[in-house]
Parts: structure tokens; sequence; C-alpha cells
């Protein structure tokens, strides 16, 4: 089992322990759209199950029911009435389910589990029903779940208060390709990038697999995202978006709405901020959003550098949004070549700055390593004061904040007299502001490095792309 799977060593390594487990386990798998959970789930059981159903968007309860009916039927062998009811019809899984009980390991698969609770169809109730009155005893049973609207998995099912309140046996949230599983990912594919084009992609569609099973070989990198995005009649990649949210969220204007506010703030916003900017009344519904936009993996919460919770930012880090706002949402379909004809363009500048911090936010664990102090707590955050701003900081619990200026070049990064003063400047407008007694390290994170003067000696360390395409630990 999980022989092929490519990456997600942490993850088959917790399946594995739950179907040789010997007991009855629940386990929920979530995470952001296309993130490959349902490629997860198949691959590592080979693609058989003793049942799997799969839910329908936008489904009525009535074609649902028939879906099960028809997926029942297939596994047993046995034509079987469309049930009236979910109670009913987990109680035709219950007998075919009881006729197994011989077997060593039984496997039910339920996949995009939100689709299949549509409005008054008390599909939770009856899964409740199921597990708690029978599943729960029966010692060789493996149930599965997966769902992609995360803010439903989190609410409904994760976080229950009622039935199924801690019976799952485990969770797994499923997190997007690092750079390391991602230039595994196109070397098994024979798409032959290198590692500045890898972090680039990465910067433009993230560690999707699915998005990043859309590139071709053959094709440069230019060339492959002008045809997904930018192709006038077929450009596969510009309608994810929308379906995006309309999949994950009932009210999707007003998620969409945010993540595009926060798209112009390269450092985020805070609740305020936000509720101001959209002219929103009321607090509790946009409070919920953020949460639900954070447990989809479209934002992060964090509190500046010296302030408090109440202060905390709101920073967009889903990268496929930001490069669909800057470049596609206003697209006007005259220029098929668009990505191949801006490379040096203000706004690719302007992009690449913010998204390849973003990706250096991706990969803290990386760039700890290349600290040498992967075993020392800290926390990520950034810092603006009158006049000056630092968009990453590694505020270290042994007495030391890392300053860190990211830079993304084609060529290793030269810095000038003039760049060096305005660091050196900055750092102490920081120390003066903040009043911190912590000693204050300026590092540059860089695509090729610093080119050897005289002004490199002010930078107390490096760290490289290379340095980011370090495995995680354990992954």
């Amino acid at each position: 089992m999980g022989n092929e799977l490519l990456g997600r060593r942490i993850e088959t390594q917790i399946l594995q322990k739950c179907v040789s487990s010997g007991v009855a386990e629940f386990i929920a798998i979530y995470g952001r759209r296309r993130v490959g959970k349902t490629f997860l789930v198949k691959q590592f059981f080979d693609d058989k199950f003793d049942f799997y159903l799969t839910g329908i968007y936008e489904c009525t309860r009535e074609l649902n029911l028939q879906l099960f009916a028809q997926a029942l039927s297939r596994h047993s062998g046995v034509s079987v009435a469309t049930p009236s009811n979910w109670l009913e019809a987990f109680d035709q899984l219950r007998s075919y389910l009881a006729g197994l009980r011989r077997k060593k390991r039984v496997v039910v698969f339920i996949d995009e589990l939100p689709w299949l609770d549509t409005p008054g169809s008390r599909f939770l109730s009856a899964l409740e029903h199921f597990w708690n009155s029978w599943g729960s005893d029966q010692r060789n049973l493996k149930l599965v779940v997966c769902g992609s609207a995360t803010t439903w998995m989190m609410h409904k099912l994760i976080g229950h208060h009622g039935g199924l309140h801690n019976r799952l046996t485990e969770r797994i949230h499923l997190f997007p390709f690092t750079l390391a599983e991602t230039e595994e990912y196109f070397r098994s594919r024979g798409i032959a990038l290198n590692r500045h084009q890898i972090v680039e992609a990465y910067m433009i569609v993230g560690g999707i697999p699915f998005y990043l099973s859309k590139f071709n070989r053959g094709e440069g990198l230019p060339q492959n995202i002008d045809r997904l995005f930018f192709r006038r009649n077929d450009a596969e990649m510009r309608s994810e978006y929308d379906f995006l949210f309309r999949s994950l969220f009932n009210d999707a204007e007003h998620y969409r709405a945010i993540v595009e506010l926060l798209a112009t703030r390269s450092k985020g916003m805070t609740r305020c901020e936000i509720q101001q900017s959209l002219q929103l009344k009321g607090g509790g519904g946009l409070t919920e959003m953020l949460t639900n936009l954070e447990h989809c993996d479209f934002i992060r919460k964090y509190a500046p550098f010296g302030k408090k919770e109440r202060m905390a930012m709101y920073q967009l880090t889903d990268f496929y949004s930001l490069f669909y706002i800057n470049f596609v949402k206003h697209f006007n379909g005259r220029n098929e070549q668009l990505w191949s004809t801006s490379v040096d363009s203000p706004a690719h500048r302007a992009w690449s700055g913010y998204a390849f911090k973003q990706v250096c936010l991706a990969h803290v664990e990386q760039v700890k390593r290349a600290l040498g102090i992967s075993g020392v707590a800290t926390d990520v955050c950034s810092w603006s004061g009158d006049g000056a701003q630092i968009d990453l900081l590694l505020d270290r619990r042994d007495q030391v904040v890392n300053l860190c200026e990211v830079k993304f070049s084609l060529a290793p990064y030269e810095l000038t007299r003039d760049y060096d003063l305005h660091l050196l400047e900055r750092r102490e407008e920081f120390r003066r502001q903040t009043r911190t007694r912590k000693a204050l390290h300026l590092t540059m994170i860089t695509t090729y490095g610093l080119k050897h003067n005289a002004y490199r000696n002010d930078i107390q360390s490096e760290v490289t792309m290379d340095d980011l395409f370090v495995h995680a630990v354990g992954g």
C-alpha cells in the first residue's frame, strides 16, 4: 500500500498505522481543493474499497441517494433499492458490511462528504448513528472520509459537538507539496525545469498537485503558463478561480472580496482595516469568514512584532489566488503570450517580490534549518513603524531576531552601498522603535546568493533558493 505515492510520507505512515491497528478507525482527510486528498486515498488503498461513494457538487438529496444505491449495488453485487433517506441508506450499508465481518480489513471511503450533507437531508445525523451504534465496534472497519469544503469539515465533523464529538480516530490536514516534493513530482513526469523555474511555477500555482499535473513536458515555463491561463478560448486554469470559491463557501462573493483586498497589501491587514475597507456592518460574520479562509489555507493570521493578539494581521498566502488577481482577473484576451512577453515588466517584478516572500514563509522550516536554528522556538511575523517596514522577521527564543530581506532574481544579488546603508538604517530604526534588547541579525534570502563585495560583510546570515528545496523533517 502506498508504494507508488510521491511525497506524502507522513500521511502514508498515518494511514498505514490506522489500517494495521486492529480496531475500528474513523479517518478524516481535509485540505484545500485540488490538493490531492482523493488521489492519496485511492493510491494508498490501490483503488480497492469495500464501499466507495463520492458526493457531487450542488446535487439534490434524492440524486445523492440514487448514487448511494448504485454504489452499494456495484460493491455488493446485489441490486439495492434507492433508500428514502440517509438513515435507511446507512442501515443498508450496515447490513452489507456485516456480511464482510470475516475479512481482515473492510475499507469504506466516502469522498466529498460535505456535498452529501444537503439542506434538510439529515445526512450527518445518519452518519453519526451509523458510527456510534455499530461502526465503532467493528474492529476490522476503516472508515475514510474526505472533503474539500474545509469549513464544513472543521465545523460539522472535526469540531462536531454532538454525537460525533471526539469520535474521529485520526485527522489528516493535507497540505500542498513543498518545493522539494514539487521538484520530485516534475522529475517523475519528465518535466525539465531548473530550480529557479520551479520556484516561479510554485509562485504561480503553489504546491497543488492537480495544478502541477497540468504542466506539459516539452514546454518551457512561460509556454505552460500562457497555455493554462492566457490562451483565448480554452485556458483551463482561468476558470478555476470562480469555482474554487463557489465550491468551498456559500457566500462566495464576500470571501472573494476579502481575498482580493488582501492581495493588495503584502504585509496583510487587521480585521478592523478589512471591515472598514469592505464597509461591512457587524463583526461576527467577518470573524467567521476570516477563520474559514484560514482553515482553507487561503490566508494566515499572525501577530506583528511586539503587538498583542487583538492587533493580529491577516495575510493572503494562496499562490494561485494571488497570481490570478494580479494577472488573470482583468485579462482581455488580446495577448495569448502574456507571460512569455512580461518577464521583466514592472508588474512581474512587483508580483515576484511578494510571491517569493510567500514561498519563504511556506518554507520557514527549511529557512530555520539553513540558519542552524531548527530547534529554537521562533515566531514568524512582520513589523512596520514610522517610515519603515520589514515583511519577514524570525523572532527567536534565544534572544536573536533575524531581519530577513528577500530577493528574487536571475543572478546572484549585488548589495550596493546605498542598499546596504538602507538595511543598516532600517535595523537601527527597528531597534529604536521596538526598544528590543535582542541581537539583530541582517539575513538575506535570495535565489543565487550574494555577490562577493565589501558590503556583504554587514549581512550576518544568508539563505539561498537551494536551501528551500530540502525535504521537511519526516516528509
